[in-house]
């Protein structure tokens, strides 16, 4: 014992001590610090924009006018919540299926290819997407898909009003499709994370009982990683509302609330990205701003919300 330990290093009490209070400083500089230091800056900011309209009349507001120096955030809001609503409910159960083959039903010698077909997704740039979107999808699209809805479900009386309008491609849906495509490897690699670690006890539980392998995907891996299905959704949301130049090429950039699928629109990403060069104005400047300070209490309500639900799902697990 004695032999083993003479050549090593002995650690020193203040070494100890320097390693633990650096980590936990990075610790509270990343996770806390930086985060409330940006949160105090664009509330600073934003200021002027509330006292001028209010907090809830510029939340409620329809009109975005600087010329007029008129600003509501309404139209931004409603088309950042609509797109990731809808790139979240394209891509989650496209994501399932995708962790589903990868670990349960695809040949061993093709799993690696295929996993890194995958992540390579994720690796093209986003603008990419977004001119790959506007100059192959979209105009695919107003031909062929969107005449088509309009041709089936316009003739539906409750949901003809999804797809009213003139199909241009540029629009809702366009932009919801895309972003699905873009979200897809992050969530895809977390739920496949998840299903690897479930305990191969359970699913030959599963099967000497005599389940199907369907049965034991829902029945058995399914509820097992649940939460980490709720991680890859959470990151996948996170990816969708806060994305840029995509959304730029493929929404249209109109300040108003879309009403159909086809409608173009505006979100809070896109607003700051095409019109903070162009503030002429501090009331204008203070409303970007504010849609930023929006944009990031949405985020935290998001991931806080999630937290929530998985903590009290896990806890009803374990009871």
């Amino acid at each position: 014992m004695n032999v083993r330990t003479r050549g090593r290093r002995s650690s020193t009490p203040w070494a100890d001590l320097w390693v633990h209070l650096t980590l936990r400083g990075t610790a509270w500089l990343v996770g806390l610090a930086v985060p409330i230091l940006i949160f105090l800056v664009l509330t600073r900011e934003s200021l002027p924009a509330f006292h001028r309209f209010g907090f809830w009349g510029f939340l409620r507001g329809h009109t975005w006018d600087p010329a007029s120096g008129v600003f509501g955030a309404l139209p931004a809001l409603t088309g950042s919540l609509l797109v990731t609503l809808l790139a979240t409910l394209l891509a989650l159960p496209v994501s399932l299926g995708m962790a589903i083959f990868l670990t349960e039903l695809a040949p061993r010698r093709l799993r690696p290819f295929l996993e890194t077909a995958v992540e390579l997704l994720g690796a093209i740039p986003s603008i990419i997407y977004g001119m790959w979107g506007f100059f192959v999808v979209a105009p695919l699209l107003a031909a062929t898909v969107e005449p088509a809805l309009q041709a089936t479900l316009g003739k539906i009386p409750l949901l003809k009003g999804l797809v009213a309008g003139v199909p241009l491609g540029v629009d809702a849906l366009t932009a919801s499709l895309i972003l699905s495509i873009m979200i897809l490897p992050f969530m895809s690699a977390v739920i496949k994370d998840a299903f690897q670690m479930t305990p191969p006890l359970l699913k030959e539980a599963g099967y000497a009982l005599g389940a199907t392998r369907w049965e034991v995907i829902t029945g058995v891996i399914i509820p097992y990683a649940l939460p980490g299905i709720l991680g890859g959704a959470i990151l996948g949301v996170g990816r969708a509302i806060g994305e840029t130049m995509a959304v730029a090429f493929l929404t249209g950039n109109v300040h108003r609330i879309p009403t159909s699928l086809l409608d173009p629109l505006t979100t809070i990403t896109v607003a700051l990205a095409n019109e903070f060069t162009e503030a002429h104005s501090d009331l204008y400047l203070s409303s970007l701003f504010a849609l930023a300070w929006l944009l990031m209490l949405i985020s935290f309500l998001l991931l806080l919300g999630a937290r929530l639900w998985l903590h009290r799902t896990l806890g009803e697990a374990r009871s």
